[in-house]
């Protein structure tokens, strides 16, 4: 329907339309009704009656103002660059009419907020611009204009559409000249034939005995050629051996002996180069008969080749009758396609006549479109008017039953029925319509019934409890402040109380930490402080020093100095709120013995009001120890023996658990130590002395 008689504005018309450019024009709202519900819509549309939307356009006065601010060629109403039926100019006034399209977006900026001109700007680009303020554009979404695909497509239609005409015209004048073509197509395959025949002679002359006889002629003159240089060499060979000869003569005289035997050399060199000599003779001769036949067989071919190119003479004759009839075909083609132009040139002025002759049709049909139009509306009308006439008549019927019902229900009506109409008189009808009051009766019910969904009607009685309940309320909440600001003042009173305890708390644990790691490891000192530029409420890291060096970090430190580390650490935090008991688990396994030692020694000093129970297998630990507790098996039973702490007996058991041997029975497998000191209360409650278990 629609046609963008320019490309580069189809980004600007697309905009323009916007949602309006996939909405649906139909001719009426009846069709546009039964569409609706007849038409199986997939999905929301928007229908457009001709016959009932208002057509918007920009008037004169404002295009020749917006032409003055920005320039004549630099603005356009949108209507004006698209085309469209003449029965579509409602709809596209509807879409397009409200806008100006400017080329630039300052263009655009000066047209909409220009005060004589007011009106929505859209450039080239799809930036818009509203008189009411906003500015719409950026970046598009990707993707071809819808606008710009359908131009394509309908020059795509119409390329065919002129393709498809000209194909036809082409076919009907390609069927005249079919004859004249079969006719030139034959005397070209004949002409094609004589000039593959010419090329097969002319192979056939080059493969013939003569063509080959002549090529072994050229081999023997270049032989002989040949054969004499030889026979020259050979002269010159000899004359140098008779002078050889002539020498040797001379040299004969002074050696008799030599002299003979140089002749007889001579001699046969002599001899063979005479033999050499006549048989070079003979093949001369042979050579020159030879020559003589082929002479004789070259002047046979010369013979054939005369006749040969007597038929080729003739061919080419042919060729150029062949050519003749050619050029008259040429010019005969040239007649035909003059021929099909004129036919051209015929059809056109047709197509014109064509043209005008739909121009009247169109014409004709919008007129009796437009009558048809008319007929349907005033059958509407008439509709209508019946429709109207019913319903006075049934208003006028139940006007009648209700006066009745009336009268019947209200007695008073008969007596005052004769005042009803008269002036100055309660029943004065025409200073107070009773439509009118009736209607306004009406309203106020309906408005009546409308606040009673929305507004309590029991609200003034449950006004007075409303209010005790706010004042209620009310109190709560001073009571709620007033409790948390006091809650709030206690938080802050437990806060400070608990950084004031995580502070001694840190002194503390600070304080043993060093003390505890420098009896583990001796020479050493560690302490806890916070990061650079933070307190001890942010955190903490762990330093340790060796002497007087502080270590930037743990991984400075082997494995077994940071078990030391973690284990002061743990035993500071414990010794911070001492407990009763304490289980540790050969916690010297990785241990060397002087750390043992310094772990058993440290425990008795620095946790005086405790008790432990240490599994162990170094004696370092052993020697520290108030009660010793040993397990063995004597003879398949598990026997458990105490220790007491006395010098001489306890020396004497270390040594025998050194050895492996103890004083009882003779043990079979030891195979855990426990080590336990213990306060003398703890000691009393394990006086046994020997504990056995079977085992299952």
């Amino acid at each position: 329907m629609v046609k963008v008689k320019d490309v580069k504005y189809a980004t600007a018309l697309e905009v323009t339309a916007g949602r309006k450019l996939y909405n649906v024009i139909v001719d009426t709202e009846v069709t546009g009704k039964k569409l609706l519900q007849k038409g199986d819509l997939r999905r929301r549309y928007t229908i457009i009656p001709l016959n009932k939307i208002a057509a918007r356009s920009i008037n004169d006065k404002t295009v020749k103002a917006a032409q003055q601010v920005v320039g004549k060629d630099k603005v356009r109403t949108a209507l004006t660059l698209v085309g469209f039926k003449g029965d579509l100019e409602t709809a596209m006034k509807f879409v397009f009419g409200s806008t100006l399209v400017c080329d630039q977006m300052e263009q655009a900026k000066k047209v909409a907020f220009d005060p004589r001109v007011k009106t929505r700007s859209v450039t080239l680009a799809g930036d818009t611009f509203d008189p009411s303020g906003t500015l719409t554009g950026g970046a598009r979404t990707k993707g071809a204009n819808v606008l710009a695909k359908l131009s394509e497509l309908q020059e795509a239609e119409e390329a065919l559409n002129t393709n498809r005409g000209e194909l036809e015209k082409i076919d009907s004048e390609l069927n005249k000249f079919r004859s004249s073509a079969d006719k030139f197509l034959q005397m070209k395959e004949q002409y094609d034939l004589k000039v593959h025949e010419t090329s097969l002679l002319q192979e056939r002359l080059q493969q013939s005995t003569h063509h080959k006889q002549l090529e072994e002629i050229q081999a023997l003159e270049a032989s002989i050629e040949e054969q004499q240089k030889a026979m020259t060499e050979y002269k010159d060979k000899q004359k140098e051996l008779s002078e050889k000869a002539k020498l040797l003569e001379a040299k004969i005289k002074d050696a008799k002996s030599v002299r003979e035997q140089e002749l007889k050399e001579a001699e046969s060199m002599i001899t063979k180069s005479k033999k050499k000599a006549d048989e070079s003779k003979k093949q001369m001769e042979g050579k020159y008969q030879e020559l003589d036949a082929l002479k004789l067989e070259v002047e046979t071919l010369k013979q054939d080749l005369e006749k040969y190119q007597e038929q080729v003479k003739k061919s080419d004759e042919a060729l150029e009758q062949f050519q003749e009839l050619l050029v008259k075909l040429e010019d005969g083609a040239k007649a035909s396609k003059k021929s099909v132009a004129d036919a051209k040139k015929a059809l056109n002025d047709q197509k014109e006549i064509l043209k005008g002759r739909n121009v009247d049709i169109q014409t004709k049909v919008g007129e009796r479109q437009a009558l048809c139009k008319e007929d349907q509306e005033i059958q509407l009308k008439i509709k209508e008017m019946e429709h109207e006439i019913s319903k006075f008549q049934r208003d006028s019927k139940e006007a009648s039953n209700k006066v009745e019902s009336l009268q019947a229900k209200y007695e008073w009506i008969a007596s005052e029925k004769q005042y009803f109409g008269q002036p100055n008189t309660a029943y004065d009808f025409e200073s107070k319509d009773p439509k009118e009051v009736g209607r306004k009766l009406q309203k106020l019910q309906e408005t009546k019934e409308k606040l009673s969904k929305n507004v309590n009607m029991r609200a003034m009685n449950m006004l007075s409890k409303a209010e005790e309940k706010y004042n209620d309320l009310i109190k709560k909440k001073q009571i709620v402040a007033k409790d948390k600001s006091l809650i709030m003042a206690t938080i802050k009173e437990l806060d400070e109380k608990k950084n004031e305890a995580l502070r001694k708390a840190w002194q503390q644990v600070n304080k043993d930490f060093g003390s505890i790691f420098s009896t583990l490891l001796p020479g050493t000192n560690a302490k806890l402080e916070p990061p650079e530029g933070l307190t001890v409420l942010d955190g903490l890291t762990v330093r340790v020093a060796f002497g007087d060096t502080w270590k930037e970090s743990l991984n400075e430190l082997s494995g077994g100095q940071r078990s030391l580390v973690a284990l002061s650490l743990i035993l500071s935090l414990l010794l911070f709120k001492p407990a009763p008991l304490y289980i540790l688990d050969e916690v010297d396994a990785a241990l060397d013995l002087s750390h043992t030692q310094n772990i058993g020694m440290m425990l008795r000093t620095h946790f005086k009001h405790s008790q432990f129970i240490v599994v162990s297998l170094k004696d370092g630990m052993f020697n520290n120890a108030n009660v010793l507790f040993k397990t063995k098996f004597v003879d398949g039973v598990s026997t458990v023996t105490r220790y007491a702490r006395r010098s001489l007996t306890l020396h004497s058991h270390l040594s025998g658990l050194r050895s492996g041997k103890g004083t009882g029975k003779k043990d079979n497998k030891t195979n855990v130590s426990e080590l336990i000191k213990l306060s003398p209360k703890s000691t009393e409650l394990l006086q046994k002395q020997t504990i056995h278990s079977k085992i299952n």
